[in-house]
């Protein structure tokens, strides 16, 4: 876990924001240094998600398909996409982790943008809402705040120092 803490403390800030109105959500903003097109390749691609976001993935890109990380021991993340404009917007129906069984059966819903943000840069947006009342929610709003930062700050790092060698990772 030391390479991944040291992965993540490398790469640019990652904003996030918690919005009351006009409804409960995250909106987390990160400038990647990258063109649009090698961001967009690396976040809707089975290969390209497996250069930053964890070594095994699965990408179908269309609207029913999977966008989902598969990690050890049968646990897994991401979603269903629900719709796509090619390399401008991903819509996820997305899933929380395990142990918030409730919000991560009934899902948020995730809105990924890509805009240029410079020469070579791309802006990534991610505005996450559809949340409910109660603790579990609560509880799973305070963690994904975190976590969804971590993952943009992923993405970063990847076109900063290049593809995550995954089997340095114990």
């Amino acid at each position: 876990m030391n390479l991944l803490l040291a992965i993540l403390c490398a790469a640019a800030p990652v904003t996030v924001a918690r919005l009351e109105k006009p409804e409960k959500a995250l909106r987390f903003e990160a400038v990647v240094p990258a063109p649009v097109d090698e961001v967009w390749k690396a976040f809707t691609t089975s290969e390209g998600l497996a250069t930053w976001l964890w070594r095994e993935a699965k990408v179908d890109l269309r609207a029913g398909g999977d966008w989902l990380v598969l990690y050890p021991e049968g646990k897994t993340g991401g979603g269903t996409i629900l719709s796509f404009e090619p390399k401008s917007k991903l819509v996820l129906s997305a899933m929380a982790p395990e142990w918030f069984p409730h919000v991560r059966a009934e899902r948020t819903h995730a809105v990924f943008e890509f805009a240029p943000a410079g020469p070579g840069e791309t802006r990534v947006t991610l505005t996450q809402t559809g949340w409910k009342q109660g603790k579990e929610w609560d509880d799973a709003y305070e963690y994904l705040s975190k976590g969804n930062a971590q993952l943009l700050a992923q993405l970063q790092r990847r076109f900063e120092k290049g593809p995550i060698d995954w089997s340095k990772l114990k």
